[in-house]
C-alpha cells in the first residue's frame, strides 16, 4: 500500500497527530509533516543515469553468453 495515502489516511480522516503517525511508519516527522504539506501523491526521486562499470565489456559478455546457450549440456 502506498505509504503516502496511508499518512493521509491517518491525519486527515483518523485525526492522528504526526507524532503518532512518525511512530508507526518510522519516518521522520519533519517528513511526514513535509508530505502532508506538499500535496504530492507520491515522491519523486532524481536518479542520476550513471554508466555502468560492465558497458565497455558489454558486447564481449553477451557473445559469450550466447556461445555458452548454444553449447550443448
Amino acid at each position: 500500500m502506498d505509504i503516502l495515502s496511508v499518512i493521509r489516511r491517518w491525519a486527515l480522516r483518523d485525526k492522528l497527530p504526526i507524532r503518532e503517525i512518525s511512530r508507526r511508519t518510522g519516518l521522520s516527522r519533519n517528513t511526514i509533516r513535509r508530505y502532508l504539506r506538499a500535496g504530492i501523491v507520491e515522491p519523486k526521486f532524481n536518479v542520476p543515469s550513471r554508466p555502468s562499470k560492465l558497458d565497455a565489456y558489454a558486447e564481449k559478455l553477451s557473445g559469450w553468453l550466447l556461445a555458452e546457450q548454444r553449447k550443448s549440456r
